[in-house]
């Protein structure tokens, strides 16, 4: 459950878990369908210094938190042909971003990609932070967002801390936001840009594999986070240099050894607070049933 710049509180470099989160969706979690409600909740943390490098990285090892299982290749196990057809005329993925940014502006508003997204090399920070949210980490440095203003905060004495009540409140916005957006349209824009996600996650290091099911994998997992009752007890690791603390925020951690050995993703839904976390657990679902069987919108009842 990392936080801003938090060792593991957010998704520090190299080290963090990302609790986002998210969606992972995930938030997550492909395009806008999958990504942007999910990973508009990811927790705060500073920009990178300059641009990260987005070509192809060697596919990121197992971690001891649970990881959603890999599809075997045998071919896709999630058909997407309910969805919309693939769009013929996707430019190469390394020459994506400006088509995608359009389309993505068409869907949510060009001031809104703005505001929330990071825009360049999207598909390829997409791929690796959905295939991310279920292991242990997921470095910040490919989030495909903006950071959230607030920082994490605690409450209750040292020793027996707890996540503050008003902690939940930093999510309230971006869900009435996830809400609101037409999943419908969200997910027929990934179905018309899937060419690009599958090539994406190719690179990374899984040829034979398909990203939606991968997706899939990855929303399932998200479910499966738990939903403590009562306030979720952190603890602060200890400073082991004398150089001063300017920022304790970022080394809080779960102090149950159970959520702390969570994946990235099941550590941002705990620590949104019960409600949210609901809230955004509904969410999944109505992404995971449209990308695991092409069903769109549900027919009403006659």
């Amino acid at each position: 459950m990392p936080d801003q710049d938090t060792a593991e509180f957010r998704p520090a470099p190299e080290r963090a878990s990302s609790t986002p989160w998210v969606a992972a969706a995930v938030l997550g979690c492909a395009a806008v369908a999958g990504a942007a409600w999910w990973f508009w909740l990811r927790p705060a943390d500073p920009a990178p210094a300059a641009p990260p490098p987005v070509a192809s990285a060697p596919a990121p090892a197992a971690s001891p938190a649970a990881t959603a299982p890999m599809p075997e290749a045998s071919g896709p196990q999630n058909l997407m042909d309910g969805l919309a057809p693939a769009d013929a005329s996707l430019p190469p993925l390394a020459e994506s971003d400006s088509r995608v940014t359009a389309l993505l502006g068409e869907l949510i508003g060009a001031d809104r990609v703005a505001r929330f997204l990071l825009t360049e090399g999207f598909v390829r920070r997409v791929v690796a932070t959905v295939d991310n949210l279920a292991r242990a980490q997921a470095p910040s440095r490919m989030w495909p967002v903006q950071p959230m203003a607030q920082r994490f905060t605690v409450e209750g004495a040292e020793g027996a801390q707890t996540i503050a009540a008003t902690n939940a409140a930093r999510y309230g916005a971006v869900l009435d936001f996830a809400e609101a957006l037409p999943l419908d349209a969200a997910v027929a824009l990934y179905a018309r840009l899937y060419p690009l996600f599958q090539q994406a996650y190719e690179e990374v290091g899984y040829p034979r594999r398909y990203f939606n099911d991968r997706l899939v994998a990855v929303l399932d997992h998200l479910l499966l986070a738990p939903e403590p009752k009562g306030p979720v007890r952190v603890k602060l690791l200890p400073v082991t240099t004398e150089v001063p603390d300017l920022r304790p925020w970022v080394r809080y951690e779960f102090a149950d050894p159970a959520l702390q050995s969570l994946s990235s993703g099941q550590k941002m839904l705990v620590r949104m607070g019960p409600a949210n976390e609901a809230r955004a657990k509904a969410l999944i679902r109505e992404v995971r049933r449209r990308v695991a069987t092409g069903e769109m919108a549900r027919k009403p009842t006659q």
